[in-house]
């Protein structure tokens, strides 16, 4: 394909042989791409709103996947596959599957002894999901996206307003986010849980 994408901070960059996945060959520019898995996202968001989830069936690894491939499949060939590459974020390749079996467990047990409050459980969920980063791309998206299902199906509470940033932050907002995310990777999800509820 040879086209490059522009990359801002926060971002994961494909490599060659994810970039061949894109299923829009007259997509050539960054603002494209956005405006093509923009319509997707808000398919996926929909499909979430019509339907209620089950908490066993939520933390799976399949359920995982079918949320990204609702999100990015009319986009990306690849969408649902766990990363096949190391990036400069994330676990290495090998232990994806491990570490979200993990974090499902975690989530469950959270959840049955009532570990953390509501708006806590599902940002940690998030959190940890992103910093998995399963997914060639999209993981920012996917994470947000599984914290309102989890927020919203599954504990019962009003779902995220993200900074009303809509799939694409705007430069000042996302600076804001990757503050938030870096402070959780220390440990302080308060920061975190404000950008959501913002």
């Amino acid at each position: 394909m040879g086209i490059e994408f522009d990359i801002v901070e926060g971002q994961t960059p494909l490599d060659e042989d994810e970039r061949e996945g894109l299923r829009i060959p007259a997509v050539s520019t960054r603002s494209e791409l956005d405006e093509f898995e923009q319509h997707n996202i808000e398919d996926a968001i929909a499909w979430t709103l019509s339907r209620s989830f089950k908490q066993e069936n939520v933390f799976t690894e399949s359920f995982v996947k079918e949320v990204h491939i609702k999100m990015f499949g009319d986009v990306w060939k690849w969408a649902g596959e766990f990363r096949k590459s190391n990036k400069n974020l994330g676990v290495e390749k090998w232990n994806i599957g491990s570490e979200l079996k993990q974090l499902n467990d975690d989530a469950l047990f959270w959840i049955s002894n009532e570990v953390y409050g509501s708006d806590e459980l599902a940002i940690r969920y998030k959190h940890r999901l992103v910093s998995i980063h399963c997914f060639p791309n999209g993981n920012g998206r996917h994470s947000r996206l599984m914290a309102d299902i989890v927020i919203e199906k599954i504990l019962k509470k009003p779902v995220y307003t993200w900074e009303m940033a809509g799939d694409n932050l705007d430069r000042n907002i996302r600076q804001e986010y990757i503050k938030a995310i870096k402070a959780a990777d220390k440990g302080n999800y308060k920061p975190l849980i404000s950008f959501a509820r913002s």
